[in-house]
């Protein structure tokens, strides 16, 4: 598929699921033959909204096994796996989260299409929100602790709450907010309809300013300096 129609259905997809007609945004991603790892997150992020949560984890799974340093989707995907009551994999796919933030406090997925920052301490607090279910209680504090670490100064409240009680309720994990998907370039999308003087369409150039840039593979998303 041209890469102009793949443009459109992913901007076609991300209106759909901002307007709540997953129905439609879900024919836009499928429409797609072979979609990138970020379409396919899209997907995922559809379902779960629309509280279906097989298709959602066959989706996400198609993210991480597209893109297997992609921290994010195994981040979401851990989530889908402790609504399905599958603990087990949901802690491993936090500690694969974690590990593809190489030692980062953050990743910035701006630059890639979706306003979001995976922080180091929310993959962790997901984990002890795993390590709760699955009633281990020590491991989960230990975790939390570690947390602690990673934590930005001055935003330890949540941790020192869930060190309170983590040893008498479960931890409600983190997910990506509902409403965000990874979203096409802006400028890519209003050039793709603009035609020069003579009526023929303008080359869309392959030359983007990082600041401007939420295109696809193989770029990486921004981490942060330690």
């Amino acid at each position: 598929m041209a890469y102009r129609e793949l443009l459109r259905c992913w901007h076609a997809g991300v209106q759909a699921a901002e307007a709540g007609d997953w129905q439609a945004a879900l024919s836009s991603f499928g429409s797609l033959e072979d979609p990138p790892s970020r379409i396919c997150f899209n997907v995922g992020c559809v379902h779960l909204q629309w509280g279906h949560l097989p298709p959602a984890l066959q989706a996400f799974n198609k993210t991480v096994a597209k893109d297997n340093s992609l921290a994010v989707g195994f981040f979401q995907r851990g989530f889908v796996h402790l609504q399905l009551k599958m603990y087990e994999e949901a802690l491993s796919d936090y500690h694969m989260a974690f590990t593809h933030l190489r030692k980062n406090p953050f990743i910035d997925y701006k630059q890639l299409g979706l306003r979001y920052v995976l922080n180091a301490w929310e993959v962790l607090y997901s984990t002890a929100a795993a390590q709760c279910r699955l009633g281990q209680w020590q491991e989960a504090k230990a975790t939390l602790e570690k947390a602690v670490v990673w934590t930005p100064e001055g935003r330890t409240a949540i941790l020192d709450q869930a060190l309170e009680q983590v040893q008498r309720m479960f931890l409600e994990p983190m997910q990506v907010p509902p409403g965000e998907f990874f979203r096409p370039r802006k400028r890519e999308i209003e050039e793709l309809d603009s035609k020069d003087f003579l009526g023929k369409p303008k080359v869309i150039s392959s030359i983007i300013p990082n600041d401007e840039y939420i295109g696809f593979e193989p770029l990486r998303p921004q981490v942060s300096r330690t």
